[in-house]
């Protein structure tokens, strides 16, 4: 699909083909296929610059991560890359050895605005299981293998994934997922809610995301971010009436005063489809 009318030029890339695949929707294809879509720190700053402009382009409401052919989906921090920094043969200035604010890839630790589906077409391990853990839903592959494998080389997933994972499975499980290194099948993670939905077959995996986020394109933009910000809210606070005050608090005069809670209410009375504004929240 050619690209849509973008108020905002997307920044360049070199590490993800961004696409337009329907109305009102990012795809982001982390393009490393032959290095099993591991990211190395320049990827990790265009993505994180790629998610930044994805939540302030006016014409955007929903976007899709997913990784190049069929095996991976992200495979963690390029492993290679990272060894030759840490035996200096290769020299990378220490202010470039760093994650982007929104965590790993631009998303483990993103606040961000607006929702992010996560197309899990193969294996997601230490970084891109942290990513997963921080999207707002997740379709995976039935052949898609979840883990950390941190531990057992040495290091330590810090991309925020291991507290993101107790929150949502308890202490018990995700100590046996990060302190053991075993992976996960698509069909326990189902089990244990870290994901929506195994698609029909690893082929569907993507149109069975973009399905998905084609329903929250459709959506008002406003209520799209409002609703998602009382979820994480929750989620990340732990208070569940915190939660709902931080959101009043913030969005509700904006929210119920704007056009598109207007024309909401305005086409339900009309019995047409409404027709959305790009959000000013």
């Amino acid at each position: 699909m050619a690209s849509p009318a973008l108020v905002t030029t997307p920044p360049p890339t070199t590490h993800v083909l961004l696409t337009y695949p329907s109305p009102y929707t990012l795809l982001v294809t982390i393009n490393r296929a032959r290095q099993m879509n591991s990211i190395t720190y320049a990827c990790h700053t265009e993505m994180g610059q790629v998610f930044e402009w994805f939540d302030h382009e006016p014409n955007l409401r929903v976007a899709v991560i997913t990784g190049a052919g069929t095996k991976a989906f992200c495979a963690g921090q390029d492993l290679i890359e990272l060894g030759k920094i840490r035996s200096g043969e290769v020299q990378l200035a220490p202010e470039l050895r760093r994650h982007p604010p929104g965590g790993f890839g631009g998303l483990s630790r993103r606040a961000g605005r607006k929702p992010v589906v996560a197309a899990v077409n193969g294996v997601a391990l230490g970084g891109g299981f942290e990513i997963v853990l921080n999207c707002d839903m997740v379709v995976a592959s039935p052949t898609t293998l979840f883990g950390f494998p941190e531990a057992l080389r040495g290091i330590y997933a810090a991309g925020g994934g291991p507290a993101r994972l107790v929150r949502t499975v308890g202490l018990p499980i995700a100590s046996e997922i990060a302190l053991t290194g075993r992976p996960i099948t698509a069909q326990r993670a189902h089990q244990l809610n870290l994901v929506n939905r195994i698609s029909a077959a690893p082929a569907t995996v993507l149109d069975e995301a973009l399905t998905l986020a084609n329903g929250i394109a459709s959506l008002s933009p406003d209520a799209a971010i409002v609703t998602r910000a009382g979820l994480r809210a929750a989620w990340e606070t732990g208070s569940v009436e915190r939660a709902t005050q931080m959101v009043l608090e913030r969005y509700e005069w904006a929210l119920n005063e704007g056009e598109n809670a207007l024309e909401g209410l305005r086409a339900f009375g009309e019995k047409r489809e409404p027709q959305w504004k790009a959000s000013k929240l």
